[in-house]
């Protein structure tokens, strides 16, 4: 139940349909979705529906919110052969819209039978249709003899704004934490930024860049620089892997970290935006294995705020010696490396693979590579930020993240048609029972 109103707050009714914060607010998605019920109200009331009508609307977000059905706001079809960005963004909307889809049944049974009150009259809100599909049970119902133009618009509005509250949570693996920016109008300025997404998500293999845009624009409301991350009022958006084992983490998405110290909107963009045209150095330049061992120290460092961006680093260090790989370059080289299969049988060479040491490779100027056949780095017994920082300092075409002890089937070495393309570099790491 809402709070009885007082005179300095607008009761419901009219045009105020829902219960959300003065314009500029923040609100998560259980808080957001709570807001919206006077819409879900309305239509029961409107409508004089009985507990048998609620199950004709259940089916019908379930639908609205599933992939694979003819109702589906979002036709995302994810198979194996899909980009992996798809395959983890397809995945997140399944989760989320089956949470969304389970906090509409329980609403549409209570406020059959404990309504929230509408003092200022019934809502009177003019939505448009924005072209999601009913099923016939419900397009009847809404507008049947017993349904007509405000019970449609009301529950088009309803239906509209759960539907932009899923897309808008698809970039995090928190999703439940995470602040979203609402105005009187609900999420609906997040629309013309959700097209932009939604389009390059199912036309084309979407670009991380494009991914953390979206997520700004729903956090702060604004678009910004192009870049892997974000710090705004109240916290950070950066990819999911830096808490995370790299072997097991998700590419593309973010998790939403609250750090009071945030305050404005600042986007990480790395320090090198073009990894083509950074230094190299050969692996057979690097020295011998050998020159370090044990475990070495990591920890990430954020430089200054220049024009609305920084850059921030992994500092790996060792026996009072520090390498320092730039964060942008270690997460693409995480989105890039290839993972074998877990569930793919194990095979094993009898040939002995070249090796190189990892110290060498982190200490070494520019992105190492090589061209003279499959070389092994050792990073196992090492700490997920020094393997992320590894990954940075790996030139990342032809990489491979695996696991000790299992040799996976290899995937097609991307060459040129000269053959001067790179050849694998293959990080050995940590088991995932390990950690």
């Amino acid at each position: 139940m809402l709070p009885t109103d007082t005179p300095n707050t607008a009761a419901l009714g009219g045009s105020r349909w829902n219960t959300f914060p003065a314009a500029g607010t923040t609100l998560t998605a259980r808080a957001f979705f709570t807001a919206t019920e006077p819409l879900l109200q309305g239509v029961i009331d409107d409508n004089a529906l009985t507990s048998a009508d609620g199950e004709v609307l259940k089916d019908q977000i379930r639908a609205t919110l599933a992939l694979g059905t003819r109702e589906t706001s979002l036709p995302l079809a994810i198979g194996p052969d899909s980009a992996p960005a798809a395959r983890e963004l397809g995945a997140q909307a399944e989760t989320i819209g089956r949470q969304l889809a389970s906090w509409a049944t329980s609403a549409l049974e209570r406020l059959l039978t404990d309504r929230i009150p509408l003092p200022a009259g019934p809502l009177a809100v003019r939505s448009h249709c924005y072209g999601h599909l009913l099923t016939p049970p419900a397009a009847d119902l809404l507008l049947g003899r017993r349904g007509g133009p405000v019970t449609m618009q009301l529950y088009n509005e309803w239906l509209h704004q759960i539907v932009l509250l899923r897309d808008a949570l698809l970039p995090f693996t928190n999703w439940q934490d995470v602040p979203l920016r609402i105005t009187p109008t609900g999420l609906r300025h997040t629309e013309p930024a959700r097209d932009a997404f939604l389009t390059e998500l199912l036309v084309r293999q979407i670009r991380h860049t494009s991914i953390v845009d979206f997520a700004r624009t729903a956090v702060t409301g604004a678009s910004g620089p192009a870049g892997y991350g974000f710090e705004a009022d109240g916290g950070t958006a950066l990819p999911a892997v830096l808490d995370r084992p790299p072997l097991t983490a998700p590419r593309h998405l973010l998790t939403w970290r609250p750090d009071p110290a945030a305050e404005d909107t600042v986007t990480y963009a790395a320090d090198v935006r073009d990894y083509y045209a950074a230094p190299r150095t050969l692996v057979e330049d690097l020295p011998p294995v050998g020159t370090a061992s044990g475990p070495f120290a990591a920890r990430t460092v954020t430089g200054p705020v220049t024009d609305g961006t920084r850059t921030a680093r992994i500092e790996v260090t060792h026996d009072g010696t520090t390498a320092h790989v730039d964060l942008g370059q270690a997460l693409r080289g995480h989105r890039f490396a290839h993972r074998p299969d877990p569930a793919a049988g194990d095979t094993h060479s009898d040939a002995a693979p070249r090796t190189a040491a990892a110290w060498s490779a982190l200490r070494a100027p520019g992105l190492v590579w090589t061209r003279a056949g499959e070389v092994t780095l050792d990073a196992t017994g090492q700490d997920d930020l020094v393997v992320l920082a590894l990954l940075g300092r790996l030139y990342p075409e032809n990489v491979t993240l695996r696991p000790a002890g299992r040799s996976a089937a290899r995937p097609a070495a991307r060459t040129t048609s000269d053959g001067t393309g790179p050849s694998r570099l293959v990080a050995l790491v940590d088991p995932p029972q390990a950690h």
